[in-house]
């Protein structure tokens, strides 16, 4: 018997609960239809069962179930980033909460108080609330994504928002969308009319961090091949190494990584690729102990960082990007913006020897990037 792929981890799914008020809903209904699994209507503001009762006890079987409901708060907010680090102006579209794929690290399951896949279905708000910052002509230019609660593309087979949200974005003239994913669904993609308005994304890591931290996720050949069709298809693509995770061995496995990813993709199509070191909230470790008592990945030497976050000492983190930022030097192409995500300017400096600010930021440097790919 072959290894099971979990390239598309929507067949995780086994039921579906619906919010009363979103059953007529005609983008509900369409989800119905594609999903083909037991259904069942929830009261409105009601909750599917009592999952979240002992909420991480319970996580691993909330992952089975879909909940389509309302958003009743913000679709489109910026990202909560942290002023102690460089943050990037990054725009959040939230569509939904958590996902199918299980990372041990998922600071999700601390941040979060429910265990069922969420995804809203009153999509006609979403689209009022994008359509006026996204309609200003000369207004400021939003980077978008849809991935910070939820993976972008986990349920996409199901939920089909990628064929909504592509051609939208597509129309604006100040904006960009970026879809990340630790899938491989990307079927949804290939014929939309996205006028390179948007970056289809994938979290990358070592093969055995991929293997044994992130569970019923795509394989890195699985991850890489799709990246490969995105590129021939026209979209702009992006990479996600975070988090790096320190392990005897690291050196070879994350350069191994960087090296299939350039076999397997265009360099110039890659507008920018994210660093980031293992950091967590602190209660995450006891949760990710109790969840996944075979991991070791948070038995290692920690520091309570300026965000309330535990970091990696500082050596450490240098170390690791020192190493993974050359071997990335050495094959990405000049338009690639290799970038931080939420580190300290004296770090940018030590690595990269130079500071945002002397780019005139990092929300320019990746905004040029993009739009200059």
């Amino acid at each position: 018997m072959g290894k099971v792929s979990w390239k598309d981890p929507s067949y995780f799914v086994n039921e579906i609960f619906v919010e009363e008020s979103c059953v007529e809903l005609e983008y509900t209904k369409e989800i119905l239809e594609r999903a083909q699994l037991p259904w069942f209507v929830v009261p409105d503001r009601g909750k599917p069962n009592d999952l979240d009762d002992e909420y991480v006890h319970n996580l691993s079987a909330g992952k089975k179930q879909l909940f389509l409901c309302r958003n009743r708060g913000q679709f489109f907010k910026p990202c909560p980033g942290t002023r102690e680090y460089q943050c990037c102006d990054y725009q959040v579209l939230n569509t939904g909460a958590n996902c199918p794929i299980d990372c041990v690290y998922c600071i999700l399951q601390a941040y979060l108080n429910s265990p069922w896949l969420i995804h809203y279905v009153n999509t006609e708000q979403l689209f009022a609330e994008l359509k006026q910052p996204l309609s200003k002509s000369g207004g400021p230019f939003y980077r978008i994504g849809t991935g910070e609660f939820t993976d972008s593309l986990a349920l996409d087979r199901i939920t089909k928002l990628s064929s909504q949200l592509v051609p939208f974005v597509a129309k604006s003239e100040n904006a960009i969308l970026e879809l990340k994913t630790k899938s491989g669904v990307i079927e949804n993609l290939e014929h939309l009319d996205h006028r390179g308005k948007t970056v289809i994304a994938w979290s990358l890591n070592s093969p055995l961090v991929m293997k044994e931290q992130e569970i019923r996720s795509a394989t890195l050949d699985e991850r890489l091949e799709a990246a490969g069709k995105c590129a021939q298809w026209g979209y702009k693509l992006a990479f996600h190494f975070d988090p790096i995770i320190e392990y005897s061995g690291w050196q070879d496995a994350y350069v191994e990584t960087i090296e299939r990813l350039y076999s397997a993709v265009p360099a110039e199509s890659i507008v920018w690729i994210s660093l980031g070191a293992l950091r967590y909230l602190p209660k995450l470790k006891e949760i990710g102990a109790l969840r996944f008592p075979s991991s070791r990945i948070y038995f290692n030497e920690f520091i309570l960082g300026l965000d309330g976050k535990q970091r990696y000492f500082r050596p450490s983190r240098t170390a690791m990007y020192s190493h993974i930022y050359k071997s990335l030097k050495e094959k990405a192409a000049d338009n690639t913006c290799i970038y931080f995500c939420m580190e300290s300017d004296e770090i940018w400096q030590e690595v990269m020897g130079f500071t945002p600010k002397e780019k005139g930021g990092l929300p320019k440097m990746l905004d040029d990037a993009v739009q200059f790919a």
